[in-house]
């Protein structure tokens, strides 16, 4: 086998997102339907009509996205005959992308991913008062380089690697003060870009050790069961198929890096030359090229998308 599914993270969340696939299909309206029900939450009226503003909130995007990925998984078996565990060699997802990724390969049930998310959002979100901390986006740094950045410009606060996306594209997280210095620093670097992002917390740095404290206890309490097939972790880099482990993981995720361009090149070294984005957006699909060159990324977020590429998905 020579596909991966993979899963989007924040930022890919869209008004309207999945509701082709509930439209088109029953097993699609039984995962939104089943996430709601766990929420106690209309969750899907907000994806499908929205306000922007508050999908956008981290605690509705965050389970959002795993419904969406979901549902597109459960439309490959039911509709096409495409199951995961005979399809693909491995998963992986960014950030709460890791937990779609469990959910797909039934580490977690998906009632328990909806609220594991649910939580970890809210968790992420009270973790720093608004306003305490940042992230940036430096382009054209490669990770070595946008680690000693962060660590200059810490001083005594926290400035961490949050993101290493791919080859020249890292994100910084921190103390509000510490990343407006790493973004001058960056330029100073040579950096081609540096800029600050929009984002409602610092996510993956030390600044979220409260919410890693809360993932820790929810974690504990869910139930988990061996990936059908191993899952990269965001922290190790590696695939895991031990729940000990991938619950270990999880918590340090809170507050680690991201290591999706390292975990991507992984994948291709194994042989992996399908990456297909299960779910909204086509970020990821996006970045396949820069880090793993030979392979071939696909997004998989609408009937059409599914209907396209099934039979590239069945070749593997």
């Amino acid at each position: 086998m020579s596909l991966a599914f993979i899963f989007p993270g924040q930022g890919s969340q869209a008004v309207g997102m999945g509701k082709a696939l509930a439209d088109a299909s029953p097993a699609a309206r039984a995962v939104f339907a089943e996430v709601d029900e766990a929420l106690g939450q209309n969750l899907s009226k907000l994806m499908w009509e929205g306000p922007e503003a508050e999908l956008t909130l981290t605690e509705n995007a965050q389970p959002a996205l795993m419904a969406v990925s979901l549902a597109v998984i459960r439309v490959l078996e039911a509709q096409h005959g495409v199951r995961l565990q005979d399809a693909a060699k491995f998963v992986a997802g960014h950030s709460l992308g890791e937990y779609s990724a469990l959910a797909a390969a039934s580490t977690f049930s998906l009632a328990d991913a909806a609220r594991l998310l649910k939580l970890r959002g809210t968790a992420m979100q009270a973790a720093t008062p608004v306003g305490t901390g940042a992230m940036a986006a430096l382009l054209g740094l490669d990770y070595p380089d946008a680690v000693a950045v962060a660590e200059a410009a810490a001083q005594n606060e926290i400035c961490q690697a949050a993101n290493d996306n791919a080859p020249g594209q890292v994100v910084v997280s921190g103390h509000k003060a510490a990343v407006e210095r790493a973004v001058m620093l960056a330029k100073e670097k040579g950096a081609k870009r540096a800029v600050m992002l929009q984002v409602s917390a610092p996510f993956h740095c030390a600044l979220m050790q409260p919410a890693a404290e809360a993932m820790a206890k929810a974690l504990t309490d869910t139930p988990m069961r061996p990936p059908l097939v191993p899952v990269y972790s965001n922290v190790l880099a590696r695939p895991l198929t031990d729940a000990a482990e991938i619950r270990k993981a999880l918590v340090a995720q809170v507050t680690g890096t991201v290591r999706w361009r390292e975990s991507m090149a992984a994948m291709a070294a194994a042989g992996v030359k399908l990456f297909c984005e299960a779910g909204a957006g086509k970020v990821l699909s996006g970045l396949v090229k820069r880090t793993a060159p030979d392979a071939q990324g696909l997004s998989l977020g609408t009937p059409d998308d599914i209907a396209q590429n099934v039979a590239q998905l069945k070749q593997g």
